[in-house]
């Protein structure tokens, strides 16, 4: 039987991550995180997630340090950081993006 689960989500609600990101809707496979206003700085030491992340700026600009490259993120601009990848943000301007992740970020721990 298909899984018919429909599920909405309204951002204002939505509960908050440690580091600031507001947990928008998830699925069995995926999920979504809004990161809202996020305020200029160097950001934190290089990391890597055990999932796929696709991103798309909303407003303001980043740069995305990823496998020795250095990517602009700006309004209008989309992104993907591959499972196990080690990179950082740092973030030039207030930064307004959504993000979706593949297992869902926020099970288990895995974003914390």
């Amino acid at each position: 039987m298909a899984d018919t689960t429909v599920k909405k989500v309204n951002s204002h609600y939505s509960p908050k991550g440690k580091q600031g990101q507001k947990y928008l809707v998830n699925g069995k496979s995926m999920s979504m995180r809004l990161w809202e206003d996020e305020q200029p700085g160097e950001g934190d030491e290089a990391h890597a997630r055990p999932y796929e992340t696709v991103g798309f700026v909303i407003s303001g600009r980043a740069e995305l340090h990823i496998s020795g490259s250095v990517l602009l993120l700006e309004p209008g601009d989309s992104w993907v950081v591959p499972e196990n990848a080690e990179h950082r943000y740092k973030i030039l301007e207030p930064f307004t993006a959504v993000e979706a992740t593949h297992p869902p970020a926020e099970m288990h721990g895995r974003d914390e």
